[in-house]
C-alpha cells in the first residue's frame, strides 16, 4: 500500500454534487421509465438508491417502487400494481430536496391517478440542478 489517497470521483455541479457516474444512471432511469423499459428503469435507479442517503434514499426507492407498479400494470398483476404502486406513493409524497434531480409533486399526483383509474402512465421528469440551488453545497474552496 503506497498510503496516497485514492482520487474523488469526478461530481457533476449540475447534478446536486452526485459523482458524473452515479448521474448517469439519473439521466438513464429516466429516459427507460419514460421510454416504457420499466425493468430497466428499475434497475438504473437502483444503482443510485444504493448510493443515496437520507433524505434522498427514500425518494430513489419511491421511484424505483413507481417503476415496478408500471411493469406490474404492463403485466396485468393489479396487485403488483396496488402493493408497489401504494409503496411508491407514500415514500414520494415527502417533499424532494431542492437538488433532487427528479420532479416529484407532479409525478406523485399523475401517479396516484395512473394507480386509482388506470389513467396514463407518468411520465418523469429529469431536472438537473440549476447553479443557484447549488450555492448552499459549495465548500469553502470552491
Amino acid at each position: 500500500m503506497s498510503g496516497e489517497a485514492t482520487p474523488p470521483a469526478p461530481v457533476d455541479a449540475a447534478a446536486g454534487g452526485r459523482p458524473a457516474a452515479v448521474e448517469r444512471f439519473v439521466r438513464r432511469g429516466v429516459a427507460l421509465y419514460n421510454a416504457g423499459r420499466y425493468w430497466e428503469a428499475h434497475e438504473a435507479l437502483e444503482v443510485v438508491w444504493r448510493r443515496a442517503r437520507p433524505p434522498e434514499r427514500s425518494l430513489w426507492q419511491g421511484l424505483i417502487q413507481a417503476s415496478a407498479a408500471m411493469l406490474h400494470r404492463e403485466r396485468g398483476n393489479r396487485h403488483g400494481v396496488v402493493v408497489t404502486g401504494g409503496a411508491a406513493l407514500q415514500k414520494l409524497g415527502a417533499s424532494a430536496p431542492p437538488a433532487f434531480p427528479v420532479e416529484t409533486a407532479r409525478f406523485v399526483r399523475a401517479l396516484a391517478r395512473c394507480l386509482e383509474a388506470g389513467g396514463p402512465v407518468p411520465p418523469m421528469e429529469y431536472t438537473p440542478a440549476p447553479a443557484s440551488r447549488q450555492a448552499g453545497r459549495r465548500t469553502k474552496d470552491a
